[in-house]
């Protein structure tokens, strides 16, 4: 979220448990419903209800088709049967369907109850198809025409059902048993030459897909060929419905979003983010420990090799003791540049920053970004330790082994927070989850080896 839209999040929540439900009505009638809608998101449950409540019914029904899929299923749940059902009236079949998907049993019962007859059987017949299809992203509300309706017939058939469909801006002609035979634009309706018939101006033997089509074959088909929609048929040709390019840019939406989460780690456990999310927060102790314990185990496990490390230069911590005190300065530093790293390079892939084809030219740019700052930091450090340590015969050495052990430990904490994760994805493994149990457990060996081994060479031991 922006700095706007916290802000937003704020007042609301403020003005909620001030209970001032008049200056709360007023302001949340006042944002722009997509932006209300990303606030809505991040509110509790109850607050979510509140809001919604205290909007205008068609700006409440506006902003509740921008809120996300997963968030309207709670929503649904959380109003009264009341507001539940009229919500779900506003919906389009196919995004009813959508809403199906997850809806425990007995709730999707009672919505789909609610609808009028014609309703129902256009949700049903939308919820009949395999989610991911064209079927089931379709409208099976769209307008349809014989060739032979003359321009005056089919501009009458428009003004009539027109505000019934989805869209009204491609329209079919078909036969008597609804086969697919042309498509015509509302412009060349307005536009044709009075006394002319449909089939005169109409499109023949256009570009159609079945109802097994995948979803995201069908958007990029609208995307690439500009389109407003597309008709879908069955194997016989029969016209059941059409996929509108505002649906056909939510599944891109969609699925550029899965693909760079998945890219980017945070898909690993087979579920979505937001319950995920819900399950880390409020689930069992077993079904956190399973996500979150997996990975800590190669923390441990480098936590004890480490140690072993430090245990094979006893005899020169024992002689030089004043090196014990920095051993924490090398391992902190390093600890943060390589979360630094491992944090932009999950941004960059989760933004599509990150040309997975060029990410040798990426890597050597972090190290050589890391290197920069190793160089700086290593000379503020060197001096620190000199100022301090300056009654010591070795201050001068002590720090210069300071100031290398740390240009060598945050250039290779940076390469590892790019490396580490990229290798994680390129397996399939969980890169939120295991990169910085990783990064750690590397960064402190090579951190410390590099440390006992510069100060052996340098120091009197």
């Amino acid at each position: 979220m922006n700095k706007e839209e916290i802000r937003l999040v704020k007042e609301i929540r403020a003005l909620i448990n001030e209970n001032k439900t008049t200056e709360l009505k007023k302001r949340i009638n006042e944002i722009e419903e997509y932006l209300l809608a990303d606030i809505i998101e991040v509110l509790e449950a109850k607050n979510q209800v509140v809001v919604f409540r205290l909007l205008d019914k068609d700006r409440a029904l506006a902003v509740f088709e921008h809120v996300e899929t997963e968030f309207q299923q709670e929503l649904l749940q959380n109003f009264t049967d009341e507001k539940a059902v009229e919500f779900f009236k506003g919906l389009e079949p196919d995004d009813r369907a959508k809403l199906m998907d997850e809806l425990p049993a007995k709730v999707a019962k009672r919505l789909i109850g609610s609808l009028s007859k014609e309703e129902k059987e256009f949700t049903l017949l939308v919820m009949g198809y395999e989610p991911g299809t064209a079927g089931h992203v379709m409208t099976p509300k769209y307008v349809r025409l014989k060739e032979d309706v003359t321009i005056d017939e089919a501009l009458e058939q428009l003004r009539e059902i027109g505000k019934k469909v989805e869209t009204l801006y491609n329209i079919y002609v078909t036969d008597n048993e609804r086969r697919l035979e042309g498509v015509v634009s509302l412009r060349e309706i307005v536009t044709a030459e009075p006394g002319a018939v449909v089939g005169d101006v109409m499109t023949k033997d256009p570009i159609k897909v079945t109802y097994d089509t995948a979803d995201e074959d069908v958007a990029r088909l609208l995307q690439d060929s500009d389109l407003i929609s597309v008709p879908v048929v069955d194997k016989e040709n029969r016209l059941l419905g059409a996929v509108t390019v505002d649906d056909a840019m939510d599944v891109l939406a969609e699925e550029a979003t899965e693909d760079a989460l998945s890219k980017a780690g945070f898909a690993g456990t087979g579920q979505k983010d937001a319950d995920r999310s819900q399950l880390l927060t409020s689930g069992s102790l077993w079904q956190v420990w399973r996500i979150r314990m997996p990975f800590l185990f190669v923390a441990l496990a480098g936590g004890m090799i480490a140690g072993m490390f430090i245990e094979q230069f006893e005899e020169t911590l024992a002689t030089i003791y004043v090196l014990a005190f920095f051993i924490p300065v090398i391992m902190d530093m390093g600890g943060n540049v390589g979360t630094q790293s491992a944090t932009i390079f999950t941004r960059a892939v989760v933004l599509g920053q990150i040309d997975f084809k060029r990410f040798m030219k990426q890597w050597l740019r972090e190290i050589g970004i890391g290197f920069s700052m190793g160089i700086v930091y290593g000379i503020v450090g060197g001096f620190i330790v000199y100022l301090w340590q300056g009654g010591l015969d070795y201050a001068f050495n002590l720090a210069i082994v300071i100031s290398l052990a740390l240009t060598f430990t945050i250039t290779i904490a940076s390469a590892l927070g790019f490396f580490v994760p990229f290798v994680l994805i390129k397996l399939g493994l969980d890169q939120a989850a295991g990169a910085n149990p990783f990064i750690t457990t590397l960064k402190d060996i090579t951190g410390l080896l590099i440390y006992f081994l510069l100060a052996t060479w340098m120091l009197p031991v």
